[in-house]
């Protein structure tokens, strides 16, 4: 299996969001660091004529597990209404938040206050990373001093094995519009995933609906985090520790504040600066279950770090919140299909590592890992 021979650098700038093709990004370095980014009209307006942005969206999750987009039927001003939203809920006091509380759904609906959530320990992985591509996350890691709110968005199987991880929304009284607005930039950006998810599989010669098809009904989650910077404001404090997600793909759109930092398939740490108009797609560990390893659960931490600080100064002079929210979407393989390498994919090197597992299992297990599920 090949590695991505360069670093990738910070993912930067407005100008890679305009047009499909490789740049250089900005900062420390830059002739040393490319990023592809996808402009996924070609594909929209014709999927057989974009056969190479398929290739190209299948070689960039292989070799580093991400990759930066543009769609155009994605508003960036939506995602700004969005977090909008999500700084006037935070910013509730703690007796209102703790009315959305679902710990009995193993917090997959509803609130997770700050101090629960706690990642897997990957100490011993963690330990090889010298230097810069070192996790700032203190080993063994701690409970994350951050909020989450898990908001489902789409339909719900008719009939689950699992039906503990396919409940109902928790809407907060406090916040007007709360539903409309969820909804609105949750099923914006899972447009975006299944987009993906189709060239990913042209792009690794299956059938385009390969992916789609197993996550049709699946739990996605609308999952936005809070962390109140006005309280945990110390450089390098980890908000979300070093971690992979458990789901099919994590798609990202532009924060307030900096702080998300990721791993690439060679082990290099890079931080990322989420350009207006583009969304980042990480790849989970459903992927990597599917792909038998040729896809790679992508690593990455949410820190405190310069940027970070010199944003919340910038935005307590402006008289803004200090809050800041990540507007993050989970897509899910549906939890009563099993999860195994597919076609080529059984021949991968280590798909042994990939039992047959009904992705419910998979995604339960995981949860009591990290501190969500029950025992």
């Amino acid at each position: 299996t090949k590695v991505v021979a360069g670093a990738i650098g910070t993912l930067a700038y407005s100008k890679l969001c305009t047009s499909t093709g490789t740049k250089k990004a900005e900062g420390k370095k830059a002739d040393e660091y490319k990023f592809e980014v996808v402009d996924l009209k070609a594909f929209l307006d014709n999927p057989e004529k974009a056969i190479s942005d398929c290739k190209q969206v299948a070689e960039m999750l292989h070799k580093t597990g991400l990759l930066i987009v543009r769609d155009p039927r994605v508003d960036s001003s939506e995602n700004d209404k969005f977090i909008d939203n999500m700084e006037k809920y935070y910013e509730l006091d703690l007796q209102e938040k703790m009315k959305d509380v679902r710990q009995q759904y193993s917090y997959q609906i509803g609130a997770t206050p700050e101090g629960v959530e706690q990642a897997r320990n990957h100490c011993s992985r963690a330990a090889k990373l010298k230097g810069d591509d070192a996790p700032v996350t203190v080993c063994p890691p701690g409970k994350d001093p951050k909020w989450r709110y898990f908001w489902r968005i789409g339909p719900r199987p008719k009939e689950t094995e699992f039906k503990q991880l396919n409940v109902g929304n928790v809407i907060p009284k406090a916040i007007p519009d709360f539903e409309t607005r969820m909804d609105t930039w949750g099923n914006l950006m899972m447009t975006t995933v299944r987009t993906v998810a189709q060239m990913a599989a042209v792009g690794f010669g299956m059938e385009k609906e390969t992916f789609v098809e197993m996550m049709e009904n699946g739990p996605h989650l609308l999952a936005p985090t809070g962390s109140d910077l006005s309280k945990h404001n110390k450089k390098d404090t980890a908000f979300a520790s070093y971690h992979y997600d458990l789901n099919f793909l994590t798609i990202h759109g532009r924060s307030r504040f900096p702080g998300l930092f990721v791993w690439t398939r060679d082990q290099k740490r890079h931080p990322v600066k989420m350009p207006k108009g583009c969304l980042l797609l990480q790849a989970g560990k459903q992927f990597e279950w599917l792909t038998g390893g040729h896809v790679l659960a992508g690593f990455h931490e949410v820190v405190v770090s310069d940027a970070t600080l010199e944003a919340k100064k910038r935005a307590e002079a402006a008289g803004k919140s200090t809050w800041r929210v990540s507007s993050t979407l989970f897509a899910h393989i549906a939890s009563d299909n099993v999860l195994k390498p597919l076609g080529g994919f059984s021949k991968e090197v280590d798909a042994r590592k990939y039992p047959a597992t009904k992705a419910g299992d998979q995604v339960s297990d995981e949860l009591k890992a990290i501190k969500l599920g029950g025992s």
